[in-house]
């Protein structure tokens, strides 16, 4: 499993850097065929050959029922939002549903403040949690599934982060929906769209903030990362939308840098876990990575892998903010020295780049 996945990794090279403000991206190409057809989430929910509802008629925040009436699989990206029902949710891993199949998904609530339909089955928001978020929930993630065998996170966190997130956007949402915060920087994400374009063949997007890495996805097949691609852009964008600083170093450098992240993941061991669909989901945590991988046929179908660093505040369960914080952020007087998305450096609890 590890020899497959280093393959891949191996196989990863950066296109032309494309950047805008504080942001740049490399597309992620590979020459890899992977036999396996498989479409999105997006896709199945727009044919109706996808159900996602809730788990009977009370519910369950942590999971939720998904249906693939199709002949194909459907593949679920980790930090895909899912709007309606009782309460908006993301997955909290990649799955790839097997056709003809009902599976029951593991997922976060991003909606704290609503428990009351909205609709009878999910549809799909359109939104990918952003990746300072999902590195936190990955590694929550990991460690529950290392104990429990249960792909669940910490949503007490989940929770905490998207407040963080709508402090720092000055977002108010009636039931803290992490949708209202990109629904409300729509017009600032979409500057952004103008300036990372999809390339013919590109299967995934490494990106780094203000010259540091943040992370990579990519996939297995082109077509679906085509569908994807929008998505994840503005998952990454609204980071970067939130963070102060510019571009960073000059373009060779930031090719040395995503390459050598690239390198560095290549390194890692990882866990293997039968997974909730097809396949196997194999966890990454230690050091300065987080991440994950879904193998299936001896080929990696989805790879997202984050950088974390140490920064002032951050223990051994990730970057949770003091207590000081939260509680100011429920008195409405966050700062910008408090706030997670808020000025690098200065008190940030949040991860930091080292490279």
């Amino acid at each position: 499993m590890q020899a497959i996945i280093r393959e891949y990794l191996s196989s990863l090279e950066p296109g032309e850097l494309q950047e805008f403000g504080n942001m740049s991206l490399f597309p992620l190409f590979s020459p890899r065929e992977n036999g396996q057809r498989y479409i999105t989430m997006k896709e199945a929910l727009g044919q109706g050959t996808l159900k996602i509802r809730e788990m009977g008629a009370t519910g369950s925040v942590p999971e939720l029922r998904a249906i693939n009436r199709g002949d194909v699989p459907v593949l679920l990206l980790d930090g895909e939002e899912l709007a309606g029902a009782k309460q908006n949710r993301v997955l909290n891993t990649t799955i790839l549903l097997k056709e003809r199949s009902e599976t029951i998904i593991p997922v976060s609530c991003t909606e704290q403040g609503r428990w009351s339909s909205a609709s009878p089955a999910f549809y799909d928001s359109g939104i990918v949690m952003s990746p300072r978020i999902r590195k936190a929930k990955s590694r929550s993630v990991t460690m529950n599934v290392e104990t429990s065998g249960k792909f669940q996170s910490n949503q007490s966190r989940v929770w905490q982060d998207i407040q963080c997130m709508a402090g720092s956007a000055e977002v108010h949402s009636p039931t803290g929906a992490m949708k209202d915060i990109h629904v409300s920087r729509e017009l600032d994400l979409g500057r952004y769209m103008r300036f990372f374009e999809l390339f013919p063949g590109q299967k995934g997007l490494l990106v780094l903030i203000g010259g540091r890495v943040e992370g990579f996805d990519a996939v297995s097949l082109a077509p679906a990362y085509a569908v994807l691609h929008g998505r994840l852009v503005k998952s990454y964008a609204m980071d970067a939308l939130l963070r102060e600083g510019k571009k960073g170093p000059g373009e060779e450098v930031r090719r040395e840098k995503a390459m050598a992240f690239i390198d560095e993941v290549r390194e890692c061991g990882g866990k293997g876990f039968p997974s909730v669909g097809l396949g196997t989901d194999v966890r990454f945590r230690g050091g300065r990575i987080v991440g994950s991988s879904l193998v299936y046929r001896d080929s990696v179908i989805h790879a997202a892998f984050f950088r974390r660093g140490q920064s002032r505040g951050e223990g051994e369960h990730g970057n949770f903010t003091s207590f000081r914080s939260r509680r100011d952020f429920r008195a409405g007087s966050y700062t910008d020295k408090e706030a997670p998305y808020g000025r690098e450096g200065e008190g940030q609890p949040y991860d930091e780049e080292i490279i």
